[in-house]
């Protein structure tokens, strides 16, 4: 019976969204209805908290892999794109304030 309750448990994200005090709640319930000792309640307890986290990685896994999927279907830039551009953008001014500065030195030196 337990087995069964526990894959009902994991089957969608239900278990991926409980807190641990609810899995806790939970796990409490099932052994206090299953006639569990300590030992196999403080276990299932221990079952359901370690899948609850599983089950909880894998959606976020999902969910991250399926935003990053529309987002790449967008052409959005990245946060790398623009740190690229900014500091290509950074060079070219220097370049240019280089270049800027150089003609008025060369100005002064020549017109002595």
């Amino acid at each position: 019976m337990i087995e069964l309750i526990k894959r009902t448990l994991l089957t969608g994200v239900g278990l991926a969204v409980l807190t641990k005090e609810k899995v806790e709640e939970l796990a409490k319930e099932l052994a206090e209805q299953a006639k569990l000792s300590e030992a196999e309640g403080r276990e299932l307890v221990d079952s359901l908290m370690q899948q609850s986290e599983a089950a909880r990685n894998d959606l976020e896994n999902r969910i991250n892999g399926l935003v990053q999927k529309a987002l790449s279907g967008l052409k959005l830039a990245t946060q790398d794109d623009v740190a690229k551009l900014a500091a290509k953008v950074a060079e070219l001014e220097a370049k240019i304030s280089a270049a800027e500065s150089k003609p008025a030195a060369e100005g002064s030196a020549t017109g002595s």
